[in-house]
């Protein structure tokens, strides 16, 4: 399934499909993609992602600033898009991840609330509905 077509299934459409990363869906949640690179493991039902928006820069790093403040700002539920790459290198230097071949998929189960933002970097937690 393409990335235009995962975050369908939430009720989101993307400002850009060429570089939009995140976008709010018809019932007022935070839809975002996140490489699956940067998950932890399970630990006692919750799943979290840890990034930096200082990894990557362009139009969609902007949009996902600005998405991520007001999400942690409002405690805004989150959905997850996963993004897989074979080159999970070029995605870890902050590479044009656009031009690689990427995968996605959905969680539907996947609840989460954007638990720590410190204007770069930041964490969200995630748990089965």
């Amino acid at each position: 399934m393409g990335i235009k077509d995962c975050f369908a299934k939430y009720g989101a459409t993307l400002k850009n499909v060429n570089w939009s990363v995140s976008s709010e869906n018809n019932k007022g949640e935070l839809v975002v993609s996140l490489w699956q690179q940067f998950f932890t493991k399970p630990e006692s039902g919750v799943i979290k992602y840890v990034d930096c928006v200082s990894r990557w820069s362009g139009h969609g790093n902007i949009e996902f600033r600005e998405r991520i403040a007001k999400a942690y700002d409002t405690n805004q539920s989150v959905r997850v898009v996963i993004a897989r790459t074979d080159d999970e290198d070029a995605v870890r230097k902050g590479q044009d991840a656009s031009k690689l071949k990427n995968r996605f998929h959905i969680k539907e189960e996947w609840l989460g609330k954007v638990t720590f933002w410190d204007g770069d970097r930041f964490e969200i937690e995630f748990r089965s509905s």
